[in-house]
C-alpha cells in the first residue's frame, strides 16, 4: 500500500516516513523543502509544494491509499488551513483512511467536564495558539465521514524508539509526561495500517 504523507520533513512525520519503508510501502510525502527532504527521507518519492495549496494538497494524494498527516502549527494558522484541504481531495479520490498527529491539549479533561486539557488546570502551558489549532482540526474531521484518527501525545521530545507506549481514548493516560517522536511514529503507524480508532482522539504516552 502507498502511503501519503503531508509534511513529510516533521519530527514525527521523517520517522514515521522511515518506519514504513522499512517495512516495505510505498511513500509519497509532500514537502516545502526538498533539498532538506532528500537527506532526510531517502526512498519516498518527493512532492515539492505548500500543504494550503489544492493542487499540492491533489498531487500528493494521487495514487495513495492512506493518509498520514504530521503537520505541526509552525505558529500560523497552517492546520486549519490545510487539513480541509486534506479532507476534500481525499473525498474526490475515494480514500478514507487518515492518520494525523495532534497534541494531548485536545484531549477531554479528566477532571473538568465539557473542556479540553487545553483550557483545564491540567494544562501548565499559558500560550494556547497552537492547541486551539489542533482543535480546529479536530472539530472539522468531526463533520466528515472518513475514517480518521488524532494521535495526541503528551510532551514530545525527539527520540528513538523505547516501547512501553499507553494509550487512551480521547483522554491522557494517567500520570503521562512524555512520549518520544520515535514511539509516536510507530504508534502512528500501527494504527494506520491496523484500521483501529475510527473517529476518535487517542492520547498517548508512557
Amino acid at each position: 500500500m502507498k502511503i501519503a504523507v503531508i509534511g513529510g520533513t516533521g519530527r514525527v512525520s521523517a520517522r514515521f516516513i522511515r518506519h514504513a519503508l522499512d517495512r516495505g510501502h510505498e511513500v509519497k510525502a509532500l514537502v516545502r523543502n526538498i533539498q532538506k527532504a532528500e537527506e532526510m527521507i531517502e526512498g519516498a518519492e518527493l512532492v515539492q509544494g505548500d500543504a494550503r495549496n489544492p493542487k499540492d494538497i491533489k498531487e500528493a494524494l494521487t495514487g495513495c491509499g492512506v493518509v498520514f498527516s504530521g503537520l505541526s502549527t509552525d505558529k500560523t494558522d497552517t492546520l486549519t488551513e490545510a487539513v480541509p484541504l486534506i479532507t476534500e481531495e481525499m473525498n474526490r479520490q475515494g480514500l478514507k483512511r487518515l492518520v494525523s498527529i495532534g497534541t494531548a491539549g485536545i484531549l477531554d479533561s479528566r477532571f473538568e467536564d465539557g473542556k479540553y486539557r487545553f483550557e483545564s488546570s491540567e494544562s501548565k502551558r499559558r500560550k494556547t495558539f497552537a492547541a486551539e489549532e489542533h482543535a480546529g482540526v479536530y472539530k472539522h474531521l468531526q463533520n466528515t465521514d472518513l475514517d480518521w484518527t488524532i494521535v495526541c501525545p503528551t510532551y514530545l521530545p525527539d527520540g528513538d524508539v523505547q516501547g512501553g507506549v499507553r494509550f487512551e481514548l480521547d483522554m491522557l493516560p494517567e500520570d503521562g509526561k512524555k512520549v518520544t517522536t520515535g514511539d509516536t511514529a510507530v504508534f502512528a503507524y500501527q494504527t494506520l495500517l491496523n484500521d483501529q480508532f475510527f473517529q476518535k482522539r487517542v492520547g498517548i504516552c508512557y
